[in-house]
């Protein structure tokens, strides 16, 4: 039986927010915890970081060489440990040359009803490729961090979808210190006009899951990063948790 297939495509505008972290947390988390059938791709085929995070290095078969050659894409898809799969771009600049990024869509449809949810990562910026992962996409997911700069970019990203009728899912605020000078989850929901879905907090154990090519919600699953991950699948999967009477009753206490 062919299956209801997800195609959602994580992009920020600007580079170092994280959104590549938050996307290998998330089709982690979507397979170990949740059982979904999970593919998650690298898009970002000049800079290319997904599969080096996750300690993958041996990947003779790249998204470069599906939309150049021709090859089946599922020829590129690489088990995790989590669950996920994994579809690499090359981490070598020689493999750029006769790629066609516009191609993304052609070849990432042919998942269409194989797995539940594919999770596009997008390179930063408003580049080719982020074009190309938008319109490979049905729905978008936006990651930033919590200022005026990144939120800015969220913004003129949100613009470019609007334009070709795709649903913006909601924001993640990554990398959250709850510091004065940052925005707020409701300054940020007034300037985006979007809801902020998540709130990723600054957690050390992130760097260190990086540092051992682990995803954090693998290696430390009872961190506040990963709990909040964990949330943010809850959330994409219509699935929140109902927190108990006594945890609302301390809540409005603030307590």
């Amino acid at each position: 039986m062919e299956k209801d297939t997800r195609f959602i495509g994580v992009i920020s505008g600007k580079g170092g927010v994280g959104k590549t972290t938050v996307v290998a947390n998330l089709g982690a988390i979507l397979a170990k915890k949740f059982k979904k059938d999970v593919v998650i791709i690298d898009c970002n085929i000049t800079t290319s970081h997904l599969s080096v995070s996750l300690g993958m290095y041996y990947c003779p078969i790249t998204l470069n060489i599906v939309l150049r050659n021709g090859k089946n894409i599922a020829e590129a898809m690489y088990d995790h440990p989590s669950g996920m799969k994994v579809i690499p771009s090359s981490i070598h600049l020689r493999e750029l040359v006769g790629v066609d990024i516009a191609k993304l869509r052609e070849y990432v449809k042919k998942l269409d009803g194989k797995v539940d949810i594919v999770i596009l990562d997008s390179s930063p910026g408003l580049g080719r490729e982020t074009y190309a992962t938008i319109h490979a996409s049905e729905e978008i997911l936006f990651v930033t961090n919590p200022n005026l700069v990144a939120t800015s970019d969220v913004i003129r990203c949100k613009e470019i979808i609007e334009e070709i009728d795709k649903k913006p899912i909601g924001v993640v605020l990554n990398m959250v210190r709850k510091k004065g000078y940052e925005l707020t989850k409701r300054e940020v929901e007034i300037l985006t006009e979007l809801p902020v879905i998540a709130m990723i907090p600054y957690d050390n154990n992130v760097r260190k899951s990086l540092a051992v090519k682990k995803p954090v919600v693998v290696y430390r699953p009872r961190s506040p990063a990963s709990k909040e991950i964990e949330k943010l699948a809850r959330y994409l999967l219509g699935e929140e948790k109902k927190e108990s009477f006594i945890t609302r009753l301390l809540k409005a206490l603030k307590i």
